[in-house]
């Protein structure tokens, strides 16, 4: 029978790991919302879908990463 002070070790370390994966997916979401936008204005959607995950993924990891050290 494992010990309780490591369950709740590992619960912990397993909070903070999906607590950075949620910003992640919050960038990718409004990512494609913003390249559906840029998609419709110049008429290429799958380009504006594109430039707007990449997008949105690379502000998910930057805003997951400055509060997870801000913590």
């Amino acid at each position: 029978m494992k010990d309780s002070k490591n369950d709740d070790k590992d619960q912990k370390s397993n909070d903070e790991k999906n607590e950075g994966t949620s910003y992640l997916a919050l960038g990718i979401s409004l990512g494609i919302s913003f390249g559906v936008a840029l998609g419709i204005v110049f008429d290429n959607l799958a380009i504006g879908i594109g430039f707007g995950i990449a997008i949105g993924i690379a502000i998910g990891i930057s805003v997951g990463t400055a509060l997870d050290n801000k913590k």
